[in-house]
């Protein structure tokens, strides 16, 4: 059996073709994607290459322009990827050790594909379909016994890259090597989270998701709630994602709700909601509107984005479903519930709160809670399969018998019956043997209720995950803790600093904490990770720094406060840069400002594949305070040959300059390494799961190779001949109207603090006068007017103000 991934192929070239593509390149793994000849082809075309993969290139070009973006790193991933067709290059399929089916939903054709493949693959090559939703027992109908025992069903959810679930199918004949060999490539490399789910249609995401989607539609006309209402209610503040359910329809489109709906209808016979799956009719009507959603621009679907031709501002609608006009609303006007429910502390508290507030939000609690009880095991063997794919593949920070959790089992059932369902009798017969809950602690593992045999099972995690949530569970293993940070010792000397402040923004408290932290640690460990692992999918690793406690200061033009401030945080990053044992950060999502500097003040950091970080302060009216403008410069200098002259050091300086004065921020990890805030040695994981216990044994093993800290040298610095280039650069974006006066002021303090002030080319300087220039430069920022206004204005829209 195969014990490397060497080479892939995809046969089909389309959104998740292309998608599925895209993530092995960046995984590193050479691709083959081909797709059908065209069957237009004029006479003098049919011989020429190029006309011939006319569909695949152009699904390739789809590929490289695609938002959000499928490559990690476009220039490089591209590289691995080769085109072809089905006609000419189907013989490359022998060099493959996996072969993905990502055609039309058509099962005539895909039988017809598999036996072509089954005369042509090696006798260890593995076929995988993406399907969503076509019976594995009825795909492979025909096929030999070999063939059956290399076959399985890969469900990627779009956008591939993004989505972390990834459902298994496996068939009767499957082998169990070839499983082993399928999941440990999807969550190892592909950094997936895997579910088992079992050959019925829609697998689980879907026949979940659906449901719930569809229940949603005839509450929508049966309670006569107003679309927007429904979806502020079930939103971020209930742990969904921002979209609620019907502008989540809009971009997924309508034709493919309909799809999934009608092909679960006509065979879920046995399903006891069955009828559900029939569309209502105003959405039947909806879609013969063409009312698809984000896809029909013209005339939109449950939301509409209409620009004013005088003002040309967007304005957003929404649908009226008896007239089927979209009309305007007031976004800013919040039902009382979620209201309320944003001052509440805990998720459990707000879904409880939301649940309770209408019957609408009754009803439809109440019924995904009866459904997917009742989808035990016909589509998943345990609840905790179900939870995860709703988390991994609707964004759902909590799954459904979470949510039920949070609610109260027993609690619910009230609201279960009176909503016109049943209470499971598997349910009735758990909280009659004493267990109230679907889930619980104990021993530091995470356990769920498994109802074939009435007790607790552990739930099974990969070996290389630490989760934090778990070690906590043991109160002996917080060290300490306060609102903003903890310390936790996870074990063979290795601590973790984990940030839990709102959105893990930087703030004194924290930077005090991690100043305790690092003595702690010096005085009773042998490493520290700094890594935290928050439940909602798109949660950042750290927003920033928190503007608004330095702008308190400001407005009270207590500026010695903020030099004091910055002084304690240039300490603390110096601390950890050069304590006396290995400092590991695991970031990923959103890594800025502070975060970013913290960061880059590591020895190693051991990132997630989806990092996005920059330094974006000057979109506050700021520039970096906490060092990350000298680590930056020192990474990138570190990267230049002796051999170059420091005269022509500006190829170096001036990227680092754009990167802070334009407030870059990498759209992968990969990107980070390419701008500079990565270094070579520092690793990219694809699953983040795997991310605090890989920074563990970054650590570890930096001690058993006799860790040193840095030795403290003085930096380089271009000085003013660096500012010259950079003065002439600003002069020409003043002159073209690209930068307005206050943030040309930021400019070119950052230039100034970046090249070295007053220094002459070439010089060395210590680190302590490059934080002595950014802490100036910091404070005067802040006595500013204009700086005040646009810390104000992005606090409070989140979009920088351009001053």
């Amino acid at each position: 059996m195969l014990k490397k991934i060497e080479k892939i192929a995809v046969i089909g070239s389309g959104i998740m073709g292309g998608g599925i593509a895209a993530l092995c390149a960046s995984a590193g793994i050479p691709v083959l994607i081909l797709d059908i000849v065209p069957s237009d082809l004029k006479d003098e075309e049919k011989k020429n290459h190029v006309a011939r993969n006319r569909i695949v290139n152009a699904g390739l070009a789809a590929l490289s322009s695609t938002t959000p973006a499928a490559l990690m790193d476009k220039k490089n991933d591209l590289l691995l990827i080769e085109t072809g067709n089905l006609e000419d290059d189907f013989k490359k399929l022998k060099e493959c050790d996996i072969i993905f089916e990502v055609i039309v939903e058509d099962l005539k054709i895909k039988q017809s594909l598999f036996a072509k493949l089954e005369k042509i693959r090696n006798k260890d090559t593995v076929i995988v379909s993406n399907t969503s939703g076509l019976p594995l027992r009825i795909m492979t109908e025909g096929r030999t016994k070999e063939f059956k025992q290399h076959f399985m069903v890969m469900h990627f959810f779009n956008p591939v890259r993004y989505m972390k679930l990834l459902e298994l199918v496996k068939g009767t004949e499957t082998a169990k090597e070839v499983y082993e060999l399928i999941s440990g490539f999807g969550e190892k490399i592909l950094g997936k989270g895997i579910v088992l789910a079992k050959d019925s249609p829609n697998f689980i995401g879907n026949r979940i998701g659906i449901a719930f989607i569809l229940q949603a539609f005839r509450l929508l006309e049966s309670e006569k709630i107003p679309v927007q209402d429904a979806d502020s209610m079930f939103g971020s503040v209930f742990g969904f994602p921002g979209t609620g359910i019907f502008a989540l329809t809009d971009l997924v489109g309508l034709d493919t709700i309909g799809h999934l709906a009608e092909n679960s209808y006509n065979l879920l016979k046995k399903d006891e909601f069955r009828d559900l799956f029939k569309l209502p009719l105003f959405v039947t009507e909806m879609l013969k509107r063409k009312m698809l959603g984000n896809k029909t621009k013209e005339t939109g679907g449950f939301y509409k984005s209409v620009t004013d031709p005088a003002t040309r501002k967007k304005n957003k609608k929404v649908i009226n479903i008896k007239t089927f006009e979209h009309i305007d609303f007031d976004r800013k006007l919040l039902p009382d519930c979620v209201i309320k429910a944003k001052e509440l502390k805990t998720l459990a508290e707000r879904q409880t709160l939301i649940i309770k507030s209408s019957d609408f939000s009754r009803k439809l609690m109440a019924f995904i809670f009866s459904y997917a009880a009742n989808r035990v095991p016909e589509i998943s063997d345990s609840i905790a399969g179900i939870d995860n794919a709703m988390k991994w593949g609707y964004a759902w920070e909590t799954g459904p018998f979470e949510i039920w959790d949070n609610y109260g089992i027993k609690k619910s059932f009230k609201l279960i019956e009176d909503s016109g369902f049943k209470v499971p009798a598997k349910i009735k017969k758990m909280i009659a043997g004493g267990s109230h809950t679907f889930y619980r602690m104990r021993n530091g593992k995470r356990q769920y209720f498994d109802f074939k045999s009435n007790t607790y099972k552990d739930i099974i995690t990969s070996e290389k995950s630490i989760f934090l949530s778990n070690i906590k569970s043991q109160k002996k293993n917080i060290v300490k803790s306060n609102d903003s940070a903890s310390l936790i010792d996870i074990g063979d000397g290795i601590f973790n600093i984990e940030f839990h402040s709102k959105a893990n923004a930087i703030n004194n408290a924290m930077i005090d904490f991690s100043a305790e932290s690092v003595q702690y640690v010096k005085e009773n460990g042998t490493g520290l990770v700094i890594g935290n692992q928050p439940s909602a999918m798109q949660a950042a690793f750290s927003a920033g720094g928190d503007v608004s406690y330095m702008l308190g200061l400001a407005k009270a033009k207590k500026y010695s406060e903020i030099d004091t401030f910055i002084k304690t945080a240039h300490s603390t990053i110096m601390s950890l840069k050069y304590s006396p044992y290995p400092v590991i950060a695991a970031p990923f999502n959103k890594t800025l400002g502070g975060g970013c500097e913290i960061c880059l003040a590591a020895d190693r950091i051991v990132s997630h594949a989806e990092l996005y970080m920059g330094l974006v302060e000057i979109g506050a009216g700021l520039l970096p305070g906490g060092a990350g403008m000298i680590h930056l410069w020192e990474r990138l200098i570190e990267s230049i040959p002796r051999q170059i002259k420091v005269t022509d050091w500006a190829a170096y300086f001036t990227p680092a300059f754009m990167t802070v004065a334009m407030a870059k921020v990498s759209t992968s990890a990969a990107e980070a390494r390419n701008m500079g805030f990565l270094r070579p040695a520092d690793r990219i994981i694809f699953n983040k799961d795997f991310l605090i216990g890989e920074a563990k044994k970054e650590a570890l093993r930096m001690v058993e190779n006799g860790y040193r800290p840095p030795l403290k040298k003085k930096v380089p610095v271009m000085g003013q001949a660096a500012q010259g280039i950079v003065w002439a650069e600003i002069q020409n974006m003043r002159a073209g109207g690209f930068i307005p006066p206050h943030m040309e002021f930021i400019a070119k303090k950052i230039a100034y603090c970046m090249s070295g002030g007053e220094a002459y080319q070439g010089q060395s300087v210590s680190e302590d006068y490059l934080m002595k220039l950014e802490r100036e430069a910091f404070v005067e920022l802040w006595k500013t007017d204009n700086t005040k206004k646009m810390a104000e204005h992005i606090m409070k829209t989140g979009k920088p103000l351009l001053l």
